[in-house]
């Protein structure tokens, strides 16, 4: 087992309520969307109410989806984010997301076994925010290394850096 997991938050701006006609769509791919990244290589987690999905949780305000999720490392997010089904549904959201001008998605390690509180993830947006990418809150753009692990290619390993949260 690894010392350390990935986790990530991701935020977006609604552009219509959950129950609007212009996010039937999105909803609709929910559960799929979702049963694909548990079955991802490297998926470990994510945040879940007992419907299944995280749109209950609102600590951004009413305006604003969750996603937090723990990973076995980078490669694996990325493969699920950029390489699957996902990144096919997640081409239309424009049509229900605003665009977001600072930072929407952080990157942390945790201890394997670590499951990251919604608190906890805000803190680490706000950080990368505030303070740019660091080991303690980082993007796919400028990622940083395991602790204790060697930074691989792109990794980061000091540094204050931009926090423009896209990947």
């Amino acid at each position: 087992m690894a010392e350390y997991d990935l986790a990530q938050l991701n935020i977006a701006r609604l552009t219509a309520p959950l129950d609007s006609p212009t996010l039937r769509d999105f909803v609709a791919n929910l559960d799929r969307i979702n049963e694909l990244a548990e079955k991802s290589p490297g998926y470990v987690w994510r945040l879940q109410s007992d419907r299944g999905d995280a749109t209950a949780f609102r600590p951004f305000g009413e305006e604003y989806l969750v996603n937090l999720t723990v990973w076995e490392d980078i490669e694996s997010l990325k493969t699920y984010v950029y390489r699957s089904a996902h990144a096919k549904i997640m081409s239309r959201r424009k049509e229900w997301f605003d665009r977001m001008r600072e930072a929407y998605n952080v990157l942390w390690w945790v201890p394997a076994g670590h499951r990251p509180t919604l608190e906890d993830a805000r803190g680490r947006l706000e950080r990368l925010r505030a303070e740019g990418a660091s080991p303690d809150a980082f993007t796919f753009k400028q990622p940083f290394a395991k602790p204790g692990a060697a930074p691989g290619p792109g990794s980061a390993t000091t540094g204050s850096r931009s926090a423009d949260g896209t990947g």
